[in-house]
């Protein structure tokens, strides 16, 4: 057994794990955000259907305000750096929906690299053991 070999092995094998761990972090913030966006889309619906809606606004730091929502036909829609836009409730609906089919096809990308990271991991556990096991010229 070459261990030379078998510490660069080793060290693929801890950088895989990494990996592995990362990815794995990847997809619980994708299904965040997934479960947040749904969760928009059911709010945004249900405060139409109320005649006089009522809802907690965040201030920060876990405090909330009670208000009451006066124009139910306008969304404010967060759209990245800093940006915000008013746009009508059916075109909020379907940007988040657009945004649900990125995150659906993000999490599947993602899956299939966890896939590939967990067979090169098993690939280096059965190499490891073939390289530590004795050849048979050691074992006489």
């Amino acid at each position: 057994m070459s261990e030379e070999k078998a510490q660069q092995l080793l060290y693929q094998m801890q950088m895989l794990e990494t990996y592995l761990a990362d990815l794995t972090q990847k997809e619980s913030t994708l299904f965040n955000i997934l479960r947040e966006a749904a969760s928009a889309i059911e709010s945004i619906k249900t405060i139409n259907e109320k005649p006089e809606s009522e809802t907690l606004i965040p201030m920060g730091m876990g405090t909330f305000m009670k208000a009451k929502i006066t124009n139910k036909d306008k969304v404010i829609l967060n759209v990245g750096s800093g940006t915000a836009i008013e746009k009508d409730r059916d075109s909020t609906i379907n940007y988040i929906e657009s945004r649900i089919k990125e995150m659906e096809v993000a999490l599947k990308d993602n899956s299939a690299q966890k896939q590939q990271v967990v067979a090169r991991l098993e690939q280096g556990k059965q190499e490891m053991n073939r390289l530590m096991q004795p050849s048979p010229s050691q074992k006489q």
